[in-house]
């Protein structure tokens, strides 16, 4: 028995479309990054950029559970002394509508090469409109 490599230049890779609006933050990026890493298709190589596109619209009308939207914090640091800032949910979604969103996929994915690399594959839209209808993505229920 051998085992078959599939290079990433001969991998079909589609594209997706998911509709946030409403949706868990969490349960959209667990699901956005298995479809962008590409661990639902059977050629699945762990060190290859086989994974789907995936287009996410609606992403400023993203739910999350519980008192996080004024009490969750993203802390980011500029890299002088005294450089830590902080935003809540509410003041980065108001901000970047897709940064929450991009932040919790960006934590699902490798980190190193590869994991900027499989970000990419990932485009977030605070509306309903995006550019990339000639693609024809099909969508998918979460």
């Amino acid at each position: 028995m051998k085992t078959v490599f599939v290079k990433p230049a001969d991998a079909v890779r589609k594209w997706f479309v998911i509709d946030a609006q409403d949706k868990i933050l969490g349960r959209v990026a667990a699901k956005v990054a298995s479809m962008v890493r590409g661990k639902e298709k059977a050629i699945f190589a762990p060190h290859h950029e086989l994974g789907d596109y995936v287009v996410i619209i609606n992403a400023d009308k993203i739910a999350v559970s519980g008192s996080k939207r004024q009490n969750k914090i993203y802390y980011r640091h500029s890299g002088f002394v005294g450089g830590l800032k902080h935003d809540t949910f509410e003041a980065l979604s108001a901000r970047h509508p897709g940064a929450p969103l991009e932040i919790a996929i960006k934590g699902m994915l490798p980190k190193g090469p590869l994991g900027r690399k499989l970000l990419k594959n990932v485009k977030i839209y605070a509306g309903t409109d995006h550019p990339h209808a000639a693609q024809n993505p099909q969508a998918v229920e979460l």
